[in-house]
């Protein structure tokens, strides 16, 4: 995360429903090689202490699950380049906007009996967000080709202990300067989700 703390003005309630919007991030864990990270799927819990997740058996991150293990899921959105010259004010350098939260806590592997619920549950929450089409759900899989992708994968529980987010927008700008970066981006902006970054730019907290 950012170390400058003007950048981590969002609440917890607003970090963790950032993290439940998404819902995906890169899950990370250190192992006996070096640092090990998967990208995930997830569901956060309404009370934000509990993530939950699956991973292919043969991920190395599974494959320490004999015993809870400490994580963190990186859960990023858009991020844009700044150029001094959107300021409009002398003595500036390049820099990056971008919104990310961080989740830390214990994963620990979970009973394979409880897989095709967790799966039924995820397949749900994102399904329902394409509506008027017609959910898909594991009832439309053969039981036996169902089966054995199950074999594949391990369902995983996080319990979440901490969470921060840096919601880099501008705050350290005087409100002027801001706005005017955030014109730039939505302008000519490059990154992902540059219009969603100039949005939050335009509504942050300035000094």
């Amino acid at each position: 995360m950012h170390p400058n703390p003007v950048y981590h003005d969002a609440d917890r309630a607003k970090n963790l429903a950032f993290a439940r919007d998404r819902s995906f991030g890169v899950l990370a864990a250190n192992g006996p090689d070096g640092p090990m990270l998967s990208h995930v799927p997830f569901l956060l819990n309404d009370s934000g202490d509990v993530a939950e997740l699956h991973l292919v058996r043969s991920n190395p991150i599974a494959r320490e699950l004999n015993q809870p293990i400490a994580v963190k899921i990186a859960i990023s959105s858009g991020d844009t380049y700044i150029s001094p010259d959107w300021y409009g004010i002398d003595d500036q350098v390049p820099t990056w906007n971008y919104v990310a939260v961080h989740m830390t806590g214990m994963l620990e592997r979970r009973p394979q009996e409880e897989l095709l619920d967790l799966l039924d549950r995820q397949s749900a929450l994102f399904e329902n967000r394409l509506l008027p089409k017609v959910p898909w759900t594991t009832a439309k899989m053969q039981d036996e080709t169902m089966q054995k992708l199950m074999r594949m994968i391990v369902p995983c529980r996080m319990k979440v202990t901490g969470v921060d987010g840096t919601w880099k927008l501008g705050q350290n700008k005087t409100d002027t300067v801001r706005l005017s970066a955030a014109e730039g981006v939505a302008s000519h902006g490059f990154g992902v989700e540059t219009d969603l970054i100039a949005a939050l730019m335009r509504k942050a907290t300035g000094r």
